[in-house]
């Protein structure tokens, strides 16, 4: 796969604030409806709603037994290596059913609809009673097959109650297999429902840009091999980075993906995009 020889057809932000999601310089706007703090905030008519799904610190610490657990009894829980975030077991039907009414309140406000964290925590979960039970019950007699179908039915789910277009966020790991193996995200069974891949490749800094290179082509070229016709976006991380650095991750991302979104700093993100312009103009020769 070689460089896409255009600029990525799309440019938007991720934000909590309703303010910036009409700022002309974004193409596309997704709203934080839900984080995976936990936090709820109102659906706007304006921005593609977003929602954490199965990441929800708040409710964890609510309501302990709806966190997964390992076979060997350990929580997946903030507190613990690896998690930045509490995550509540995919199997539970009542927040599952709480999940979906929250994704068709968001597509009563506007079309789109946008799902983060969405699958088990690790590839070690869940072995929870419900878990064990649901597995035992099912057609499946290989755990991560049973694991995929039970995330391939939410996102059908999800998506059956989005109008417009379903945004799945996905880990940023292309290697095949390592998606389903790690969370139950089975590419090729989501992508009939599924009209984009979002991929966070968070840096603070940017320094180097070779990485981002490698995960963009990798997820580029299992993008193209679905059968169904996804879009690829990449996220880049805006807070607290230079606005040269992230200019340079801009041109990198956007030589493979469809859309370049920028993360939790608008105005950093709106800067990199007017010297963009500015320069595309000064290139510009005429006579």
């Amino acid at each position: 796969m070689t460089a896409r020889d255009a600029e990525p057809f799309v440019y938007g932000i991720v934000t909590r604030n309703a303010e910036e999601l009409d700022w002309p310089e974004f193409d596309r706007a997704f709203y934080e409806v839900k984080d995976a703090a936990g936090q709820p905030r109102e659906p706007v008519p304006n921005g593609v709603n977003t929602l954490s799904c199965f990441g929800d610190t708040s409710a964890a610490a609510g309501d302990p037994s709806l966190v997964p657990v390992s076979e060997s009894g350990e929580r997946a829980t903030r507190d613990r290596p690896h998690f930045d975030w509490s995550y509540v077991c995919p199997s539970r039907d009542a927040y599952r059913e709480g999940l979906l009414e929250t994704i068709a309140d968001c597509a009563d406000r506007a079309p789109d609809v946008r799902l983060d964290d969405v699958g088990f925590p690790r590839a070690e979960y869940c072995h929870c009673e419900v878990c064990d039970a649901d597995f035992a019950a099912s057609d499946h007699d290989d755990r991560a097959d049973w694991r995929a179908s039970v995330i391939t039915d939410f996102i059908q789910d999800a998506a059956d109650r989005v109008p417009g277009r379903t945004y799945l966020a996905v880990h940023p790991d292309p290697y095949p297999g390592h998606l389903r193996a790690r969370s139950g995200i089975d590419l090729d069974a989501v992508s009939g429902h599924v009209a984009e891949v979002v991929v966070p490749l968070y840096d603070t800094a940017y320094g180097t840009t070779y990485w981002i290179e490698a995960l963009a082509t990798g997820f580029r070229d299992r993008i193209d091999a679905l059968e169904s016709d996804v879009d690829l976006g990449i996220e880049l991380y805006a807070a607290n980075v230079e606005v040269e650095a992230l200019s340079r991750a801009t041109d990198v991302a956007g030589a493979y993906a469809d859309a370049v979104y920028f993360g939790y700093e608008s105005g950093t993100a709106r800067a990199v995009l007017r010297r963009r312009r500015a320069e595309e103009r000064e290139g510009e020769s005429f006579g």
